[in-house]
């Protein structure tokens, strides 16, 4: 009889830990098993503000007495490039808004998609929300998901920028991206 309880309160003891009601735990146990997908792309971001055909265009300006243009927002569809030289392959396009978030300095808050249009990943996308404080040789920020190839994604980017004018604004950045999905 004593074995019989052991059995069975051992059998009740494994199916609460691996039994939920929504399946948390099985999920979770499932999950850590799996190998993860980690891709590296590499591509030139290229921030048009001048000319007959901007792709940077602002949409709110400062309000007034703001320092350093705090407020000041952008909408953007920026060309992605495999190489610095704007008129190389454009692989996509970076398409969203960047504000100046800071007061004290000169930080941006990022909110745009990377939608790819040709190679491997064409159609799908990668999402980035997060801190871009510019002034820093080489900025992280992260990924909070994806579409395509990319969906469930996670990871971050590093920018860099690479050329900026200081009196039109225009800037190509480096972009080196580190993306996993499950």
């Amino acid at each position: 009889m004593s074995l019989l309880f052991l059995y069975c309160s051992l059998f009740v003891f494994c199916s609460t830990l691996f039994h939920s009601t929504d399946g948390v735990l099985i999920r979770q146990f499932a999950r850590s098993d799996k190998t993860e997908n980690v891709s590296h792309l590499h591509f030139f971001f290229h921030d048009i503000l001048s000319g007959k055909n901007p792709t940077s265009v602002r949409i709110i300006g400062p309000p007034y007495g703001s320092s350093a243009g705090f407020g000041s927002t952008m909408m953007i569809d920026n060309a992605l490039t495999e190489e610095q030289d704007p008129k190389s392959k454009i692989i996509g396009r970076a398409q969203g808004f960047y504000s100046m978030a800071a007061q004290n300095d000169i930080a941006l808050l990022m909110v745009m998609t990377l939608v790819f249009e040709d190679g491997t990943y064409k159609g799908s996308t990668i999402s980035i929300l997060g801190r871009n404080p510019v002034l820093n040789d080489v900025r992280e920020m992260p990924i909070v998901g994806g579409t395509g190839q990319f969906r469930f994604a996670r990871g971050y980017v590093l920018a860099h920028t690479v050329w900026f004018d200081a009196n039109t604004g225009d800037a190509t950045v480096e972009y080196n991206v580190y993306v996993s999905q499950s």
